[in-house]
């Protein structure tokens, strides 16, 4: 795997149906190294912290692989790294062989997958297709979500490696697709796996707690 953008950006205020709304979602790529702290990257700001960052989602990285299949889908050849609101774009990361826990060595980084994304209407704006929420879902591909355990400076050429494999061997898909595919198989054994991954995200152990109990 391979580190091909990195992005970032300052929130600005957008129209949505008729109201102002802030957001961070529209990210551009960076030509320089940037130095990764626990919170976010250097000068990467969120507009809505009650649903984006914090300790379990301090990163969010997104395969370069996913966009000529949204080029393709969304008729769309401008799509370039940043426009799903990723800080890394990266090559060969893919969500159906990473998993919860996994460790990945970036630069001076060590980074820990914690859990999938989740989009939002915001992604939508970011692309200009109010369907867009739907179809990240629908594709299973939404990108991963990471804790920095390791600070430290990262810049475009770095590789990434998987350099400790989570205990669970739960892929991002799995979990993903067990939460929100209803023609996955057999759903609430992987939620009853995950659940008990010390290194899932609080938000998604809240979820997936919830949806055992009600017995889904």
């Amino acid at each position: 795997m391979l580190l091909l953008s990195i992005n970032t950006s300052r929130p600005i205020d957008v129209d949505y149906q008729g109201k102002t709304i802030s957001t961070g979602i529209f990210k551009k790529p960076i030509d320089a190294p940037v130095f990764v702290t626990q919170a976010n990257l250097k000068d990467d700001l969120q507009a809505d912290l009650k649903n984006h960052g914090g300790e379990h989602k301090a990163v969010y990285a997104f395969s370069s692989d996913h966009y000529p299949y949204w080029r393709n889908t969304l008729q769309n050849p401008e799509l370039k790294p940043g426009s799903f609101g990723e800080n890394l774009t990266i090559s060969g990361f893919d969500e159906s062989t990473l998993h919860i826990g996994d460790q990945l060595s970036i630069g001076q980084c060590i980074l820990e997958i914690t859990q999938p994304r989740v989009p939002c209407f915001k992604l939508g704006i970011a692309v200009g297709n109010k369907n867009m929420p739907r179809l990240f879902i629908e594709n299973f591909a939404t990108g991963i979500y990471l804790r920095v355990l390791q600070e430290g400076v990262i810049e475009t050429g770095n590789k990434v490696e998987v350099i400790k494999e989570g205990t669970s061997r739960v892929s991002v898909q799995s979990l993903f697709r067990a939460y929100y595919d209803k023609g996955f198989q057999d759903p609430r054994s992987v939620l009853e796996k995950v659940v008990l991954i010390p290194e899932l995200s609080a938000e998604w152990s809240k979820k997936v707690t919830a949806r055992l109990a009600a017995g889904n």
